[in-house]
C-alpha cells in the first residue's frame, strides 16, 4: 500500500468549474470582452490565475504587463465572496478520503490555485486535519508541472517518491507526478479527457473515487 497520496484540487477533489467560470466571465464583462461557455473553462483552468487570464481574453487586447492586474481582478472576485457559491466535492470523494485516512494513508493537497484559496476550500469542505499537508501556489515559486510543490509535500509527509501516488485530472498533474518520480493516477471525472491523461503518462486511470481504494491497497 502507498504510504501517501498527493491530490490535485480543482477537477479532482472539488468541482469548482462553475465558480471559476462565473468569476472569470465577470472580469471579461467588466472590460467589455465576450464571455465563454462553462465547459470551455475545462481547458482554460489548471495553470494558475495569470495563465487563465491569458487564455480567456481576446488576442492582442492587453500587454503582458497588464495580465497580472487582470489576474488580481479575477482573484478578488472569486476569493471568499464567490469561491463556494456552487463548488462541491465530487460524488464519492468524502467517503474515499475517510477510507484512506482510516487505512493510515497520509494525504496532501497540491494545487495551482492560490494558497489562501486552496486552504480555505479544504478547511471549509473537509475540515481541519483531514489532510496532513495543504499547499497552493505561492508568489515566487513555480507552479505545476514543476515538481517543487509535490516534492515539498512528500518531504512534509516523510515519504519517498516510491511510497507516493499523485492523483489528478489533467496532463499537468500527470507531468507533475512524473517530474516528482511518483506514481501518476489520472481521474476521468474532472475537467480533462482520458486521452490527455494517457498522452501525459498516466500510470493508472480511474473512473470513480472508490477505484482508488483498490489501487492503493494493491500498490
Amino acid at each position: 500500500m502507498k504510504k501517501a497520496i498527493l491530490f490535485d484540487l480543482d477537477g479532482t477533489l472539488l468541482n469548482t468549474l462553475d465558480d471559476l467560470a462565473d468569476s472569470a466571465n465577470h472580469v471579461l464583462e467588466s472590460h467589455g470582452w465576450p464571455t465563454h461557455e462553462r465547459d470551455a473553462y475545462k481547458l482554460f483552468v489548471g495553470s494558475g490565475a495569470a495563465n487563465l487570464i491569458k487564455r480567456i481574453i481576446p488576442e492582442n487586447e492587453v500587454k503582458d504587463d497588464e495580465i497580472e492586474e487582470l489576474a488580481q481582478e479575477f482573484i478578488a472576485r472569486y476569493n471568499n465572496a464567490h469561491i463556494l457559491d456552487k463548488t462541491r466535492p465530487y460524488d464519492g470523494i468524502i467517503d474515499m478520503i475517510a477510507l484512506l485516512k482510516n487505512r493510515g494513508v497520509n494525504l496532501a493537497v497540491t494545487s495551482n490555485k492560490p494558497d489562501a484559496q486552496t486552504r480555505y476550500l479544504i478547511t471549509e469542505i473537509f475540515g481541519e486535519g483531514t489532510f496532513s499537508h495543504v499547499a497552493g501556489s505561492t508568489k515566487g515559486l513555480p507552479v505545476k508541472p514543476d515538481p517543487t510543490i509535490a516534492i515539498t509535500a512528500m518531504q512534509a509527509l516523510s515519504a519517498t517518491p516510491d511510497e507516493c501516488a499523485f492523483c489528478g485530472d489533467s496532463g499537468v498533474d500527470m507531468q507533475t507526478a512524473k517530474n516528482a518520480r511518483c506514481c501518476a493516477i489520472g481521474v476521468t471525472w474532472g475537467f480533462r479527457s482520458r486521452e490527455e491523461l494517457v498522452a501525459n503518462g498516466a500510470d493508472v486511470i480511474i473512473d470513480s473515487p472508490d477505484e482508488l481504494i483498490g489501487i492503493i491497497k494493491q500498490s
